[in-house]
């Protein structure tokens, strides 16, 4: 009930200062160790059912919190105890940058949805690094979500990400490759074959070259929902070559496209929430078949209850996660996906998580 008058009570401000506000809360949340312990009830124990282990990390059910929302790490000790099974950060960037003017970012409660045309705003990597080596790695998996700066030309976008792997290397458990923001001109530009290929194989070098004598840091790349099919099956494809550039995907990111008779059209910018399900849903399964389910695939899109999640992982997502379904739901939808996804699966005869991902594609 907390929470829910929390939600009221900011939801009353313009979009972007609540979530200053509610930044500003958990940053000083996670700085209060006795009261952060109470951010999710200690009696909701997580059925083994859920538990995964991919890339050598262990997860303790499918959910995390998309990049976006946390883009400078500032709540991270507050958000790894409000029962994520892991957080992804950012997007950052490596020099700080301010992003795009304002007015830019919208709420359509009774849609579910979410428009966002920020622009990649970011402290950079110097802050970030240095606000994470003083919170301490938290007990749960850190994604570290990656894009260029707004001013790097397109032709030299692999050098932004080469600074970011190298400078924040000590705190990523995985690292996303976001070259699929709607809101960076130019950027979607990166899905292109021409243009992924050598910067993927660079950042490889990289994290070989970084990881010494342990494994790679796991290496995942985001893609847009507004990719065409062959588009899809190409970049599929990177993940299969003899020497795989990719050991993951999260699918999607947020669309420029709009529903039929969508009654905010003129709004530009990145649209998120429900309105995005079932096109981020076909390209899970456009890519679980391009892929051959060779590799992990984070679903994300959408994702607003239970039943939106088990539809995910029959459609082929070994993970999940959620931004504007949590913004709407908050801890709840946590706990509904926790308490009722191992009742889906044992109706539908599966001992584990991992049995049922793609048996609906």
């Amino acid at each position: 009930m907390i929470e829910e008058q929390l939600r009221s009570w900011l939801f009353r401000f313009e979009p972007e200062r609540a979530h200053a506000l509610a930044m500003s809360a958990l940053e000083a949340l996670g700085k209060m160790p006795r009261t952060r312990i109470r951010l999710w009830p200690s009696n909701e124990a997580i059925d083994p059912m859920l538990r995964q282990t991919l890339w050598g990390l262990d997860f303790s059910h499918p959910l995390g919190l998309a990049a976006g929302f946390d883009k400078d790490a500032r709540a991270l000790p507050a958000l790894a105890a409000m029962g994520f099974a892991f957080v992804e950060i950012g997007t950052i960037t490596p020099q700080p940058q301010a992003g795009n003017p304002a007015p830019r970012l919208f709420r359509y409660p009774q849609q579910g949805a979410i428009i966002n045309r920020l622009g990649f705003p970011s402290e950079g990597m110097l802050r970030v690094g240095e606000r994470l080596a003083s919170q301490g790695h938290p007990a749960i998996t850190v994604g570290i979500n990656l894009g260029k700066n707004k001013d790097t030309p397109l032709e030299r976008a692999v050098e932004d990400y080469e600074q970011l792997l190298r400078h924040l290397h000590p705190f990523a458990d995985y690292w996303v490759v976001n070259v699929s923001s709607p809101n960076t001109p130019g950027l979607r530009q990166l899905q292109s074959l021409n243009a992924l290929r050598p910067l993927l194989s660079r950042l490889r070098e990289i994290r070989r070259e970084l990881a010494g004598t342990e494994a790679p840091r796991p290496l995942l790349l985001k893609i847009a929902p507004d990719l065409t099919d062959e588009e899809i099956q190409e970049i599929g494809s990177l993940a299969q070559d003899a020497q795989p550039l990719l050991e993951g995907f999260i699918a999607t990111n947020t669309t420029i496209s709009r529903p039929e008779g969508w009654p905010y059209a003129a709004e530009a910018g990145g649209l998120s929430g429900l309105p995005l399900r079932r096109q981020a849903l076909a390209v899970l399964r456009q890519l679980r078949r391009s892929t051959g389910g060779q590799v992990p695939i984070i679903g994300v899109g959408g994702i607003a209850s239970a039943e939106d999640a088990y539809e995910r992982i029959l459609a082929g997502a070994s993970l999940l996660q959620s931004y504007t379904g949590w913004l709407y739901r908050g801890s709840s939808l946590v706990q509904e996906l926790t308490r009722n996804l191992p009742e889906y699966l044992r109706r539908d005869g599966f001992s584990c998580l991992a049995e049922a991902v793609g048996q609906g594609s």
